[in-house]
């Protein structure tokens, strides 16, 4: 074999193993390229869910005991934006006995709040359940009086009636009449003016 057929052999060859090197090296390059692309992308999704989860928010419960005519009486836990018609719903609705016009289902409940769902007739002595004796009727019953019945009242103009009005939206029904003194605007002489006018609960 002749030099020159010797020289373009040898030179074919290191092309070839030229060509050969790269080939290799260029497919090692991608395979090693792709893990770290997706561990790339891999941290972007932590990334996008990470906030949503930190911004769960987690509202606790609130405890409400409600009693009377009501099939299931008793204690509920409900969710803080509840309102009366699902605690009413929950102890199985109204006896056929409830006095349901005395009742505000779209009143808002709080954390300890009772709710007290009267007999028809009891406010007026029916049973032995109704207020004490010597209340007469023609009270104003403070707990679902409306705004100018609460205006009617000795001392009480429109501001302290949306007042009382509010804070018994916000509260829950009135237990007794010195709860009206939480109220701002109402104090002890305020009370003494129209308390034997008013029945509570």
């Amino acid at each position: 074999m002749s030099d020159a057929k010797k020289k373009i052999i040898f030179v074919a060859g290191i092309g070839l193993a030229v060509l050969l090197f790269f080939f290799i090296t260029g497919k090692s390059v991608k395979e090693e390229s792709k893990p770290n692309n997706l561990h790339a992308a891999g941290e972007d999704a932590e990334a996008i869910i990470g906030p949503a989860e930190e911004q769960e928010t987690t509202f606790e419960n609130i405890i409400i005991d409600i009693k009377g005519e009501v099939k299931k009486p008793g204690v509920y836990e409900m969710s803080p934006d509840a309102r009366v018609n699902d605690v009413i719903e929950i102890a199985g609705g109204f006896t056929e006995d409830a006095d349901v016009q005395l009742i505000n289902l779209a009143q808002k409940v709080h954390d300890e709040m009772s709710i007290i769902v009267f007999k028809q007739g009891e406010e007026s002595g029916a049973n032995p359940a109704s207020p004490a004796d010597g209340e007469a009727e023609g009270k104003i019953r403070i707990n679902d009086a409306s705004q100018e019945e609460i205006e009617s009242l000795n001392g009480i103009g429109p501001a302290k009636a949306q007042a009382i009005i509010q804070y018994r939206e916000e509260n829950g029904l009135f237990q007794q009449a010195e709860d009206l003194l939480d109220i701002s605007g109402i104090g002890e002489k305020t009370l003494a003016n129209f308390i034997d006018q008013i029945q509570v609960p």
